[in-house]
């Protein structure tokens, strides 16, 4: 799988399994890295678009997630 900030590393293991808690870690992530505001709100409209797996995905091919 191709992921598409390499450079950018979230850790997701051992944290709150809220969806909510997920997405808000990625969120700031890419905001700190400098990723545009579009890029960072189509991330957020296609990790919101499914169910909880669905968001995992989209979060594990946008970023490294350790």
């Amino acid at each position: 799988m191709t992921v598409k900030y390499p450079q950018i590393q979230v850790k997701l293991t051992g944290s709150d399994s809220n969806a909510f808690a997920v997405l808000g870690s990625v969120q700031h992530a890419l905001r700190k890295a400098g990723v545009p505001k579009p890029e960072i709100d189509a991330f957020i409209a296609e990790a919101t678009s499914g169910d909880y797996d669905h968001l995992l995905a989209t979060c594990m091919k946008t970023v490294e997630v350790d």
